[in-house]
């Protein structure tokens, strides 16, 4: 929760000159303010506020040629580096799709945007940051070496507001949203998931029988979903790197979700996390974080779409892996094996 009597902008930059290593999210819950609150609070001190919508970053984003995109949620974050291409927009949603940035964009969401220079012992690292209402971030545009560097001061100009304020007015976080579904609409949830003939379909299934997904997950049962033991999404990673097949890892908060599409290589556990670090891309995993974990049956133009879905204590999705879409029909078969062979946590309670 956001404190009311938040550290004016000064102090918060006095305190984080006196702990600049700190990451930008511990430092801030240190204080008990947003991330966004932090970013703010620069404002003149290497900070630009700018126009949040994605319609407006979005073309700026591809005159930077190529960099790294990032999206988080509490318990995991996602890197892919690329290029930002073939944007879609959309009322509610919009799009970016390429091969290697795939973005699904909530646009309501994109309430608080920034343009940062931020000097570090690597030199000036520039980067355009996201945020909800809230204060917590939706998603990031991170440069490198290889990003046009000499587009950035027309991309900042282009978007750069009127208004430069140092200070957000922003709105409370609320609770998640707990799991919910009725036992007795059971049987309904499996008759509706039979006829499904798209994964998008599933959100209208939940909204009609007034549940969500983790609720739905609880009482549907086999054939539908599977609940697996603690261990398996790292047991799953493993034996993705092991046979070398592409998956979709989908990663996300209300605002954005980042799609990686191809291998994962490299893993390494450093503490509670588990990582992916492969050349272009990059998965931070807090797997302590990991509550209930499912594998998932659905249908898809007249075959099946596997899933394994793992959720936090709170309810809130961490990740999702599908077999990557692009590659040969034999990819989604050793997904299948992989799925199957992961051990069950027991019945579904």
């Amino acid at each position: 929760m956001l404190d009311t009597q938040k550290p004016t902008a000064a102090t918060i930059r006095e305190k984080r000159a006196e702990n600049p290593k700190m990451r930008d999210r511990d430092f801030a819950d240190s204080l008990g303010i947003s991330e966004a609150d932090l970013v703010a609070a620069h404002v003149g001190h290497g900070v630009t506020v700018i126009d949040a919508h994605p319609d407006n970053i979005m073309p700026q984003a591809e005159k930077l040629g190529e960099v790294m995109a990032l999206t988080r949620n509490p318990s995991c974050v996602i890197e892919r580096v690329g290029t930002y291409n073939n944007y879609h927009t959309g009322k509610h949603a919009a799009m970016i799709l390429d091969a290697e940035i795939d973005l699904r964009i909530f646009p309501k969401f994109w309430e608080h945007a920034f343009a940062v220079e931020k000097e570090t012992d690597a030199g000036v690292r520039r980067s355009i940051q996201i945020f909800n209402g809230v204060g917590d971030a939706v998603h990031k545009i991170h440069l490198r070496d290889t990003s046009d560097q000499g587009a950035w001061d027309g991309v900042v100009e282009a978007l750069r507001l009127d208004t430069q304020s140092d200070t957000l007015d922003l709105r409370e976080k609320g609770e998640p949203e707990a799991p919910h579904a009725d036992p007795a609409k059971a049987d309904q949830l499996r008759a509706e998931w039979d006829q499904m003939t798209d994964t998008h379909q599933f959100q209208k299934v939940l909204s009609k029988l007034k549940m969500n997904r983790l609720g739905s997950y609880r009482i549907a049962g086999e054939p539908y979903v599977r609940r697996l033991a603690s261990g398996t999404v790292e047991q799953a990673f493993e034996k993705i790197a092991e046979t070398g097949i592409g998956v979709m890892i989908f990663v996300g908060n209300r605002g954005c979700i980042q799609i990686h599409g191809g291998p994962c290589e490299n893993l390494k556990t450093m503490g509670p996390w588990f990582n992916v670090l492969d050349p272009r891309f990059d998965m931070h995993l807090r797997s302590d974080h990991i509550a209930e974990i499912y594998a998932v049956r659905k249908f898809a133009h007249g075959g099946e779409a596997l899933s394994l879905e793992a959720f936090d204590a709170e309810g809130r999705i961490i990740l999702q892996i599908f077999p990557y879409r692009r590659a040969s029909e034999e990819n989604a078969v050793v997904w299948k094996d992989i799925l199957s062979a992961l051990p069950s946590k027991g019945t579904v309670s």
